[in-house]
């Protein structure tokens, strides 16, 4: 096990990125943006799957995976926990 596979933030998102896929996948309707996000929650697994992820770039995930699912309600709990294990590697500086 590498010192990034044994990284708890690690795990930790890579468990609210599987459960919101899993959510996703039996969200029934149509959901126009739905590949989006897919593609997306695909792309964070791969991120913290080989090595220390980029803050910037999980950060346009989560606003594309939001910007997808962001209206669907019963999505919002997973959401909620995608974006706090993204906090966790980094919050954004205040006073831009």
């Amino acid at each position: 096990m590498t010192g990034v596979e044994r990284d708890p933030r690690v795990q930790e998102l890579r468990g609210a990125v599987a459960r919101l896929r899993r959510q996703l996948a039996v969200l029934p309707g149509e959901l126009p943006d739905r590949a989006v996000a897919d593609d997306e929650l695909a792309a964070l697994d791969a991120m913290v799957s080989h090595g220390m992820p980029e803050v910037p770039r999980l950060r346009r995930s989560l606003l594309l995976i939001a910007g997808a699912v962001g209206s669907v309600s019963a999505l919002s709990p997973a959401l909620t926990e995608v974006r706090e294990g993204i906090d966790r590697f980094g919050k954004l500086p205040r006073g831009r």
